[in-house]
């Protein structure tokens, strides 16, 4: 780690925003990467007390420089480099009805036992 800073495309890939080096060069160099409002490309410094933006597809993540980080860690560690501003995300929406959806379910819940595939059955029929 130098003093002057660390690669902003390093680092995104050093704290796990971005699973390849390469994803992360890709984000700067067609500028969805803004540090402190100014797009910058892959060879910007990032240093301590940076606001970092990332544009993805389907949200903006707002991460606070804490740490600098060369070398990809675990991600416990590299959890502690940074502090996330990030907004919310946006309710999932139904894109036949423009609803919020209430039957579907979250990831890692497993599978649905019977009285939930029960209540899904239920709410799909009212939908229908």
């Amino acid at each position: 780690m130098s003093s002057e800073g660390v690669r902003v495309d390093k680092w995104l890939w050093a704290v796990r925003l971005f699973k390849t080096r390469t994803a992360a060069n890709d984000a700067c160099e067609s500028g969805r990467v803004s540090i402190d409002g100014d797009v910058v490309k892959a060879a910007r410094r990032v240093r301590v007390g940076d606001r970092v933006h990332v544009r993805r597809t389907d949200r903006e993540t707002v991460v606070e420089v804490v740490g600098l980080l060369e070398k990809r860690v675990s991600a416990p560690k590299a959890a502690e480099a940074y502090i996330d501003h990030s907004p919310p995300p946006p309710p999932r929406v139904d894109d036949l009805f423009g609803t919020p959806l209430s039957g579907v379910r979250d990831r890692g819940t497993g599978r649905p036992t019977k009285r939930d595939r029960r209540q899904l059955d239920r709410l799909r029929d009212r939908r229908g």
